[in-house]
């Protein structure tokens, strides 16, 4: 596989073992390690009133709150008024879970939803609705409200749990460190998706070509996601960021020599090693995925990632990474591979013939099972343009 120099520099890297010499831990080693400080997280616990707490909001590098920071849905008026009304009839709200980056700074691992409405409340930029207990305040903003009810929001505060330092000297550890307590912190009522929290704990360049990429409307269309906004909520593969992570899929998966973890813990390790990528290497990414995505669509057309003579007609994650990580080996010979088109498509419609073990559409989910299907399809290539 052609990797990016960057790509091959950042596996050289390796992660600590976990135990010595590769020895199974003895209660010795395991007491040393809790005394270090080993894989512990430091934390504290702060309160503030809601209206310092929304003045601290607009203090500059304060707190890193991006839009569809963790989920790409945002909480409509109504949820962000039931929450207002929580704090009327003071019912007790989750703390919101804070990393702090640097001293003073702080990222939002949790409780973005919250964070969001509060401030908006308290800015007027909407009217309360759908409350119950105080449906006499539905219609009113903030401003609108009588001094007295405003004074009694005032008097509520909002808890925060700070997680201040990971104690591991390896980045990766505690890149991995902080994303478990992001997961075991997550109050959010709903789960999010492996690729959520990626997107949470490893914004940066990366993640933002991956949602670049994700509205690419050949692979938009492939897996049936709409391309004009308006209906993009209702996409399931688009609120959950699973698009995304096909893209993350086919970059990680061209480093499939590397593969450890299985699928999610790999991915989660491409998306840690990624924080290395320069604007030089995210343009070369950018190049190779644009590259390979056209070549496919001009190759299979309508049946793009769906396998011929599967029983459903619709695209496969498996046969998906097959065919991008197949054909991104191959780019140089882009014009024979069009010019050969037609026996491209007969020699992978005689491929999903012959795979009875289903390999090819999702059957089997280990390392071998994965090299397998990209190792075949990449063969099938091989002997279209050598002939």
């Amino acid at each position: 596989m052609s990797l990016l120099p960057i790509e091959q520099k950042m596996w050289q890297e390796k992660a600590t073992v976990k135990t010595k010499n590769g020895k199974s831990a003895t209660d010795t080693d395991i007491v040393e390690k809790y005394n270090s400080g080993e894989k512990r997280i430091l934390t504290e616990i702060n309160r503030e009133k809601l209206p310092s707490f929304v003045e601290s909001l607009e203090k500059n590098e304060y707190m890193d709150l991006r839009p569809f920071y963790q989920r790409r849905s945002r909480w409509d008026e109504k949820k962000q008024s039931r929450l207002i009304e929580s704090f009327i009839i003071n019912i007790p709200i989750p703390p919101i879970i804070l990393y702090e980056q640097s001293y003073n700074s702080y990222e939002v691992m949790d409780g973005q939803q919250r964070i969001t409405a509060i401030r908006d409340f308290y800015e007027n930029k909407f009217k309360l609705t759908g409350l119950e207990l105080w449906s006499e305040l539905n219609g009113l903003t903030y401003q609108e409200l009588h001094p007295t009810i405003r004074a009694g929001i005032d008097r509520r505060s909002i808890s925060s749990i700070v997680i201040i330092t990971e104690s591991t000297t390896n980045p990766e550890e505690a890149m991995l460190l902080k994303q478990l307590a992001f997961e075991r912190l997550n109050t959010g009522g709903v789960d999010l998706s492996r690729q959520e929290v990626r997107h949470c704990l490893y914004h940066g360049k990366f993640d933002l070509l991956l949602l670049e990429l994700s509205r690419n409307p050949i692979f938009a269309k492939a897996w049936g996601i709409p391309t004009k906004n308006a209906n993009l909520e209702k996409n399931n593969l688009y609120k959950k960021m699973e698009d995304a992570e096909l893209v993350l899929r086919f970059f990680a998966l061209r480093n499939m020599e590397y593969f450890r973890d299985g699928m999610e813990g790999f991915l989660d390790l491409y998306m840690i090693k990624s924080k290395q990528f320069s604007d030089e290497d995210i343009e070369s990414l950018r190049e190779i995925f644009l590259e390979t995505i056209e070549l496919a669509n001009q190759l299979y057309q309508k049946d793009l990632f769906k396998p011929f003579g599967a029983k459903k007609t619709i695209s496969y994650k498996a046969y998906y990474d097959a065919v991008m990580v197949g054909l991104s080996q191959h780019l140089s010979k882009t014009e024979v591979l069009i010019s050969k088109k037609h026996r491209v498509v007969e020699e992978t419609k005689k491929l999903l013939e012959r795979d009875k073990s289903r390999l090819l559409t999702g059957g089997g989910k280990t390392k071998a099972d994965i090299q397998k299907r990209i190792e075949i399809f990449n063969n099938m290539l091989l002997q279209v343009i050598g002939e």
